[in-house]
């Protein structure tokens, strides 16, 4: 009998996003795929930027979402951009609609991994930064890293 697998396996990240919001909740969510869906996604062929999440008729889907093509595939591959939808409970679906409700809150897909050979999609929800708030986070890891040089220096 073969093991199962166990742990995560990342696919793809999007690394804008926690540049660009502020994330305050986050939830694990399944996804509905094509077989070749699925294979694509095993080569690494997921790209998450600029993709958005809605909460329609009760229901959530994934918007803009890139999975490439499969190699191997024939005439019956799947279309790269197509609107997915996520798995979730009812009550974490009406969490997120009362939360998108609220002024300026969106829901971002952060990243997408395999966990226990099913593709989860970790969902953020979040308010977007302006300019100056980008300017100071990128300030405040600035120093945080010179000062941990200069504590390294010391030490040495």
């Amino acid at each position: 009998m073969a093991k199962k697998q166990t742990g995560e396996k990342p696919i793809c990240q999007n690394k804008t996003a926690r540049l660009n919001f502020e994330i305050e909740d986050t939830f694990e969510a399944g996804i509905a795929l094509v077989g070749t869906e699925v294979k694509a996604l095993r080569e690494g062929k997921g790209n998450l930027t600029d993709s958005f999440a809605r909460v329609k008729n009760g229901e959530v889907f994934l918007y803009e979402m890139n999975i490439s093509p499969y190699t191997f595939g024939n005439i019956m591959n799947h279309d790269p951009l197509r609107v997915r939808k996520l798995l979730l409970h009812k009550r974490e679906i009406r969490k997120l609609y009362g939360k998108t409700q609220e002024k300026g809150q969106t829901v971002i897909p952060l990243k997408a991994y395999f966990k226990n050979g099913k593709v989860k999609i970790l969902l953020g929800v979040g308010r977007g930064k302006k300019t100056h708030d980008r300017r100071q986070d990128l300030k405040r890891r600035t120093d945080k890293r010179e000062m941990e040089r200069a504590i390294r220096s010391r030490n040495r």
